[in-house]
Order: C-alpha cells, then structure tokens, then sequence
C-alpha cells in the first residue's frame, strides 16, 4: 500500500511545468502577493515582532514556460521570516533563493514586505512616553546576480494649521481687541484677562490630521533597515507630529509648535524635501502629503522627488 501511494505521488501531473504555454511569451513579474507571516526586524530602533505581507515574485523569462513555481517561493518565504531577523542583507539572500529554484526560466525576482512598526516616541515635555505605530514597506529588486535597488517606504501622522486661516483669525482678533479697548484706557491687567477669555480670543484656525508618504531609494549596500533615522528626520523637518502619551504641558507645547510651523501642504512638502535632499546615503526619493482638510470635504495633496 505504501509503495503504491509513493507511486501516485511521484506520478502526480505538473501541468505548469509539463504543459508549454498555448500563447508564447515573457512576463516582467510572476508570483504571489500579501503572503501572511511573522516578521522580526532587523532596524535601527527596537520593534515588537509583527505580522507582514510579503510579495515574492520572479520574471518568467522562458515564453514556452506555461507557469512557475509557487510553492517554491512561498517555502522559501516561510523558512526565512519563521527563523531570521529581517534587514536588507536577508532580502537579497532570499531573492537568491527565488532565482537559484527557478534558474532554469527566471534571471530577475523581488521581494516587497509591508507591515506596521511600532515604535516607543517620547512626550514632547513630559517624561511619558507611548508607542506609535508606522506603516511600512521594504523592497529589494534583482536582476540577475546584482540587486537592482533597494526601497523603505513609510508614512508619518502629524497636525497641519492652515497659514490662511491663522491669518483671518488673526484679524478677527484684531477687530475684537478694537471694538473693547481704546488707544486712551488702556490697562495692562484688563487687558492680559481679556487676552486668555473666550471672549479675547474669538477665533482659532482650522488644523487637520495629515500624513507624509515618503519612498526612499537606498544605497545598495545598505543591510541594516534605517527606519528611526528617515522616521527622525521627515518628522523633525515637519515639527508638528501626533503624540501618544500626552499631559498638559505636552499638549501646550503641541500648541505652540502648530502656531509656530503654519503649513500649507506645499509647506510640508518642501520641508520634507529639503531634508531628505541633505542624506548622502540615498539614491533617490519620492513624497506624497494629505492634509485632510477640517474646512474642505477632500484632501489638499502636493507630491516632490529627487531630480
């Protein structure tokens, strides 16, 4: 009975691989996308073991091929991110994997992770601190036996007061101080009240919760994942971002800090840009900021790149 069910198994079809294709051609990229799997990583700050969707494709170079391996990639997939830190150096070992299991149709292969890092931030004034969870994405791409280019891509939350809106609360303030107080009966006590009411300060500008998208192109020698230091330096040129754990003092500091760095979405653009243009270990960059409108139904977006 044993001998039998081996017989079977060893006699099983293999349609993609004994079966030419009926219409001929090349294809760029074949695989398998949002592949389910624990992820440890390998970065530059401390982050909790999570949960990744990974794509793991390869270039079906062979036209008489009907299909590729699946299972092969997915194994592959499966012994890496069950028993190894992820960093760049284990992607490109694993796009290895790919080629070498498919050498005889494949010369190109990729792998793309998205997950969610979650990172402890510190309170802007108080000693509280409290996790932040970013979105993120790694991308290693090879051609042959050289890696092509390596991206992390991520995306930052911060609070955006509109210039324009600052402006017009501004006068309205103005028109208030006037019509309570003349230039001849001016007290500095009645005044400085007045100034921390309700009724002093009339009007306040419009802020809304906004997110930078930023795609950095690494050196290819890059094997550590540098998450904190791109994380650090989109949110230290924007100056406003969310906070976890916040007491009054942080939140007063918040404050100020959004009446200090008024932003327009082209503001937040250029800040961002400016910034990334000074790493030296970049290849290249790409940006995209939402600000999600409090006075508007849709968004306000600006987008900038590396020359």
């Amino acid at each position: 009975m044993l001998d039998k069910t081996r017989q079977n198994i060893c006699t099983l079809p293999d349609v993609a691989a004994d079966v030419k294709a009926k219409v001929a051609g090349t294809l760029q990229w074949v695989g398998m996308s949002d592949i389910e799997m624990p992820i440890c990583i390998n970065a530059d700050t401390e982050i909790p073991p999570s949960v990744a969707r990974v794509r793991a494709e390869v270039s079906l170079d062979d036209e008489s091929k009907r299909g590729i391996h699946m299972s092969r990639l997915y194994l592959a997939c499966d012994e890496v991110f069950s028993h190894q830190s992820i960093d760049f150096q284990t992607l490109s070992q694993l796009t290895e994997q790919f080629l070498q299991s498919h050498s005889e149709m494949s010369q190109n292969a990729l792998v793309e992770v998205d997950f969610d890092a979650l990172i402890r931030r510190k309170a802007l004034v108080s000693d509280n601190s409290g996790w932040r969870s970013y979105p993120v994405s790694l991308l290693l791409v090879r051609e042959k036996d050289e890696i092509k280019h390596i991206e992390l891509d991520f995306s930052v939350t911060y609070s955006s007061t509109c210039p324009c809106s600052a402006a017009l609360a501004r006068t309205l303030i103005q028109e208030n101080f006037k019509n309570n107080f003349s230039p001849k009966d001016l007290n500095f006590d009645e005044v400085l009240a007045w100034i921390g009411s309700e009724q002093g300060i009339n009007a306040t500008p419009h802020a809304q919760r906004s997110t930078a998208h930023v795609r950095t192109i690494l050196k290819n020698d890059c094997r550590q994942i540098p998450l904190q230091k791109y994380i650090d330096i989109v949110e230290e040129s924007l100056q406003t971002v969310v906070q976890a754990a916040v007491k009054r003092e942080d939140e007063q500091e918040f404050a100020r800090l959004n009446g200090k760095n008024l932003l327009f979405c082209e503001d937040a653009a250029r800040r961002i840009k400016h910034a990334l243009q000074q790493q030296d270990d970049l290849d290249g960059f790409w940006l995209r900021v939402h600000h999600h409108e409090s006075l508007h139904p849709h968004d306000a977006t600006a987008e900038a790149s590396s020359d």
